[in-house]
């Protein structure tokens, strides 16, 4: 296997394909067009807090050392994804491998939101494989997404989580900047997501492809009069899923600015959280809602939010 391909999914589906184009300048594959991360995350007994115990990076991907910020659970690192790079450019490959282990309790987020730049030819493409071993509890919480004008993006999210886990990973696609008069002029946004369990049998898969400029995303039944669309998916056990469950429709029920709904997952084995809003911040504090229940009933902790600089 080249480079390359071990840095690019082998699953690009045709509707990214079609944008194969061969780059004449910084093509695919060259110095700064591939970023890395290989983290592996183990609860420290002596120290009793989780540390990173390997860690590599590639610029344009890049992490920093784990901090320590909730006071209920000072035993959670947390650990923060930049990319000096400020965004994604055409025919960039990032590929994160992530392993937790050892009853690990651990927290990833990005320093900022996910921004797609204008792509002329090719595409860019994002693959995470996660690994979270039995007893541990992982949360990966990235800011936004942001497709700029003409950007074409694929991301595939690959889970394996022990049943005897917990994995909470969210995603959010904002229609582009605004502010700049951008809204829903990029050319596709296609996520994937898959989880399995530690014998391989399948838990879920998830697929959202958004193509503004081929389909009215403001259709019924897409996105509707809203504009920004949020995904949580739960893996837990499953004496958790129900009230899990149960509590999220209720929150989410009692929300005045976006509307969404959590549903359970085959076998049990977890849920599946949609919102739909006008603003990242209010789909940003319902993840944050969701994060709140799943540590009460989980960890028996509480939820401070996120302090960014």
């Amino acid at each position: 296997m080249s480079e390359i391909q071990y840095y690019t999914p082998g699953d690009i589906p045709p509707e990214v394909l079609a944008y194969d184009q061969k780059l004449d300048q910084l093509g695919v594959g060259k110095a700064g067009k591939i970023g890395a991360i290989v983290l592996r995350l183990e609860n420290d007994v002596e120290r009793n807090k989780t540390i990173i115990t390997d860690q590599y990076s590639r610029v344009p991907l890049f992490t920093q050392r784990a901090l320590y910020l909730e006071e209920s659970l000072p035993s959670m690192a947390y650990v923060f994804i930049i990319s000096p790079s400020g965004g994604i450019l055409q025919g960039d490959r990032y590929r994160m491998d992530i392993t937790v282990t050892n009853n690990a309790c651990a927290h990833i987020t990005t320093q900022g939101a996910t921004r797609l730049y204008r792509m002329e030819k090719n595409f860019a493409t994002q693959m995470v494989n996660v690994s979270v071993d039995e007893g541990c509890y992982f949360e990966f919480i990235p800011d936004q997404i942001i497709p700029y004008r003409d950007s074409r993006f694929y991301q595939t999210l690959n889970f394996k989580v022990h049943e005897n886990a917990t994995a909470v990973y969210s995603e959010m696609v904002v229609p582009g900047r605004v502010a700049s008069g951008e809204s829903f002029e990029y050319d596709i946004c296609y996520l994937k997501a898959v989880a399995r369990d530690y014998l391989n049998n399948l838990r879920f898969i998830d697929i959202a492809i958004l193509e503004p400029k081929k389909r009215n995303l403001s259709s019924i039944g897409i996105l509707g009069n809203y504009t920004v669309v949020g995904s949580v998916y739960v893996l837990a056990q499953r004496r958790y899923v129900r009230i899990l469950n149960d509590e999220i429709n209720a929150r989410l029920r009692e929300a005045d600015s976006i509307v969404g709904g959590s549903s359970i997952l085959p076998g049990s084995s977890g849920i599946v959280v949609r919102m739909l809003g006008h603003l990242a911040g209010d789909i940003r504090n319902a993840i944050f809602e969701v994060l709140t229940i799943v540590r009460k009933h989980v960890l028996n902790a509480n939820f401070s939010g996120l302090r960014k600089g």
